[in-house]
C-alpha cells in the first residue's frame, strides 16, 4: 500500500512542477463576429462587414460579460486561454491524485480478510 501512496505522491509532485505558473491566464471564449453597419459603409454595402474579436465571460448566475479584443492582441488573448485551460486540466488531475490518497488504506482484518 505504501508503494501505491508514494507513486501517487511522486505523480502529484510532476504536476504540480508542469503546472504554467503565470499571470497570464484568461477564462472564457475567444469569438469572431462580423458586424455589419445598417448604411454609408461601402464594405457594409457589399456584404463583407467587418471582422471583430470578442471575449464573452460567463459568471455565476446567469452573467456574461463581453470584451473587445484589438486584431493585434488576439494571439496574446489565444496563449492565455490556452494557459487556462492547461492550468485547469492540471488542476484536475492533481485533484484526482488526492482523492486517491484520501482513500483508506486496505487493512487486514483480524480473521486474515481484507476489509472493504
Amino acid at each position: 500500500m505504501q508503494m501505491i501512496r508514494d507513486r501517487t505522491l511522486q505523480a502529484r509532485e510532476k504536476l504540480v512542477g508542469k503546472l504554467p505558473v503565470t499571470g497570464e491566464l484568461v477564462r472564457g471564449a475567444l469569438l469572431e463576429r462580423t458586424v455589419r453597419h445598417r448604411s454609408g459603409c461601402p464594405k457594409c454595402t457589399r456584404g463583407e462587414g467587418h471582422r471583430v474579436f470578442v471575449l464573452t465571460v460567463s459568471y455565476p448566475g446567469g452573467g456574461t460579460r463581453q470584451l473587445s479584443v484589438r486584431r493585434e492582441r488576439v494571439e496574446e488573448v489565444r496563449r492565455w486561454l490556452r494557459n487556462y485551460h492547461e492550468l485547469k486540466e492540471a488542476i484536475e488531475a492533481i485533484c484526482e491524485l488526492n482523492h486517491e490518497l484520501l482513500r483508506p488504506a486496505a487493512r487486514a482484518t483480524k480473521r486474515g480478510r481484507k476489509t472493504k
